[in-house]
């Protein structure tokens, strides 16, 4: 639902120039409307409001896949309104635990409080009503077992992953990243009021997605994350480590994307498999090209792993409209 880790963390234009801000920045304006639109501009950016496509990405597809074959759209809406809530919660105090280090790092010195564009408190007590608000939505459209666990995942986010995690192990974006799985969980809780298999796969899918992801970001930008004294893999290991754990979590990935096939039909298993198979190659050429010293490009892993992620998911939500027979039905 949130995190450095998210399918959509950062933009292409940040992958071409580490100078670049995905942070929205108002131009120099003195006037009364200019410095309105600039704090405007500042509490949407400390949001990370570009990281919250991955709440879209894997929500509407398991609230679909919750009720086979139905749409209720006021429900996706309402849950999705919950979701953006506590996501931007999630990613506000994230930013106000992160202040410190975002000022360090070229890649997120344009951040509001980086910047000193909003007050760390004024953006501590908006983190806390974004909080509030998303619960509430999330109670009262939908359910209290979905409110409860967008909570969770906020307390998870920053206080394990954020304040203990994050500066202490290289394992911090394997298990912080459980944080961005839970809309998975969340859209499942909305429609169906329960868990169930089924979403927890999802949630592996996820799971074991974000390390090859942002590792391929994070040899991009290591030398950002050195200056930070933030232990990402890459940081600390040489590249062909990096890129052997970045294989095996993308095999994990793939796996687990299958898992889910008895309970779809022929049109997620034919995309899923597909998918999976662009996705692998992509990472073992990654490998074979570190292992022999050859120049590597891992922001296209990076790029492919966003699209991989999109492709996977918008299968399922088609599969789930349209409502096929599943293939655990023919036996």
């Amino acid at each position: 639902m949130s995190g450095d880790s998210s399918a959509a963390s950062h933009s292409t234009d940040t992958a071409s120039n580490p100078q670049v801000s995905t942070d929205p920045v108002a131009p120099a304006d003195q006037s009364w409307a200019g410095r309105v639109r600039a704090t405007v501009l500042a509490y949407i950016a400390l949001t990370k409001p570009r990281v919250i496509e991955l709440l879209l990405v894997a929500t509407i597809p398991v609230m679909l896949q919750a009720d086979r074959g139905h749409v209720d759209i006021a429900v996706i809406a309402f849950t999705l309104i919950g979701g953006w809530l506590g996501a931007g919660s999630a990613n506000t105090l994230n930013m106000v635990a992160d202040a410190d280090i975002d000022k360090k790092m070229k890649r997120t010195a344009r951040r509001p409080l980086a910047r000193r564009a909003v007050a760390t408190r004024s953006a501590l007590i908006f983190g806390l009503l974004l909080w509030a608000a998303s619960f509430a939505v999330l109670y009262f459209a939908a359910n209290l077992l979905s409110a409860l666990l967008v909570s969770a995942t906020i307390l998870f986010y920053v206080g394990v992953y954020t304040l203990i995690l994050k500066r202490r192990t290289w394992q911090n974006v394997v298990w912080g990243g459980a944080a961005g799985c839970m809309p998975t969980l969340v859209g499942w809780a909305a429609v169906t009021g329960s868990l169930s298999w089924q979403p927890i796969v999802l949630f592996a899918v996820i799971f074991f997605w974000t390390p090859p992801h942002t590792w391929a970001l994070a040899m991009r930008y290591k030398e950002d994350y050195k200056a930070a004294g933030v232990p990402m893999l890459p940081v600390i290991a040489t590249e062909e480590r990096v890129t052997r754990q970045m294989l095996i979590y993308t095999w994990l990935t793939v796996v687990s994307s299958l898992l889910l096939i008895p309970a779809t039909s022929w049109i997620y298993t034919v995309i899923a498999l597909a998918a999976g198979g662009w996705f692998l190659e992509r990472v073992h050429k990654l490998y074979r090209d570190t292992k022999r010293g050859a120049e590597v490009a891992p922001l296209k892993v990076f790029l492919q792993s966003n699209e991989y992620l999109a492709i996977v998911f918008c299968g399922l939500a088609i599969d789930a409209v349209v409502g096929l027979q599943t293939i655990s039905s023919y036996f």
